[in-house]
């Protein structure tokens, strides 16, 4: 049976916008337990590669057999070298240091607000940049509509942090979930203009984190440098973490955000993910018995109507533009 693209486009929103919901859950339940940011990071990765390295290698194999083989990092990447770095970079290796070392500074909710949330904006800034959109009057109200929104989620929170009362060095980790947010709207513009397919792209990405990332905080962690509760922990939090982590939020939510952004495009895509921190604050009320207050449900109203208004609206290229290639 063959889905249309719109289903499969939708759908992949679906399970994408799900997906990370629960990551926020799960990041607020998570925050006191065993494993600091990093061993999280480094199990996400590991997770995530124990499904598609083996994947990757397979189809290299089959590519050389046929000679057509144009990957890199010996098969563990579909991709050229320039392209899987260009991706990983942002939508890997810089992405996962940047948000799971804003948990060291400041609370889930904080990123549950600050990285899907402004996603859009980033996307919006980047796709007129590199790739020549422009946006109508129903774009710029979706878009403003979200900012309000997720204002409205998490502003109370954001305003203390900004203001310096009591927050400490909050402020810290709210500038690099900003900044994990700006890799992955790059990620996501990137994605689009190379036209890369979400499989290619998802393993490209870990390809480039595993022979990275690992290695560093092997290495750190060896020396004492990078704190690890790794060996210490309960195993069904180990095991939990790599399911999750990596089959879950990578491998998954990986390869469905990138089909989405293949029907959706990267903006309208981001729209729909900042449906994130109105959902998650919901599912903390249902699942942590967080009090549910008059902000919540007006900004998880303003995002909705704003995604309503930006997902409908098309934006218009000002001309026509390149694939980006990486030597």
């Amino acid at each position: 049976m063959r889905f249309s693209s719109r289903t499969v486009g939708l759908a992949a929103a679906v399970v994408t916008v799900l997906i990370w919901t629960a990551f926020i859950v799960i990041a607020r339940a998570s925050a006191q337990r065993s494993l600091p940011p990093f061993d999280i990071a480094f199990l996400r990765i590991v997770g995530a590669s124990a499904v598609l390295m083996p994947w990757a290698l397979w189809r290299a194999r089959q590519a050389r057999a046929e000679g057509r083989f144009g990957g890199s990092l010996g098969g563990l990447s579909p991709l050229g070298l320039g392209q899987t770095a260009l991706l990983g970079v942002f939508g890997g290796l810089a992405y996962a240091v940047l948000a799971y070392g804003g948990f060291f500074f400041a609370p889930a909710a904080h990123g549950s607000v600050l990285m899907p949330g402004s996603l859009p904006l980033w996307a919006s800034l980047l796709s007129v940049a590199l790739l020549g959109e422009r946006f109508a009057g129903a774009r710029l109200l979706g878009l403003g509509l979200i900012v309000l929104g997720d204002l409205m989620v998490g502003g109370a929170s954001l305003w203390a942090a900004l203001s310096g009362q009591g927050a400490g060095d909050v402020w810290k980790g709210d500038l690099l979930f900003m900044a994990a947010s700006s890799c992955w709207a790059t990620y996501s513009v990137l994605v689009r203009r190379e036209g890369v397919d979400a499989v290619r792209a998802t393993m490209a990405v870990t390809a480039f984190a595993l022979v990275s990332y690992v290695p560093v905080y092997a290495l750190l962690t060896s020396l004492g440098a990078l704190p690890s509760h790794l060996l210490e922990a309960p195993v069904g939090e180990v095991v939990f973490q790599l399911l999750f982590q990596g089959v879950g939020s990578v491998v998954i939510s990986g390869i469905t955000f990138t089909r989405m952004i293949q029907h959706f495009g990267p903006v309208r895509s981001t729209m729909i993910t900042a449906l994130v921190p109105g959902l998650s604050a919901l599912g903390a009320v249902a699942l942590l018995g967080e009090p549910l207050v008059w902000n919540l449900i007006a900004g998880l109203a303003l995002v909705t109507l704003g995604i309503a208004c930006g997902v409908r609206a098309r934006p218009q290229p000002l001309a026509p533009t390149s694939p980006l290639t990486v030597k």
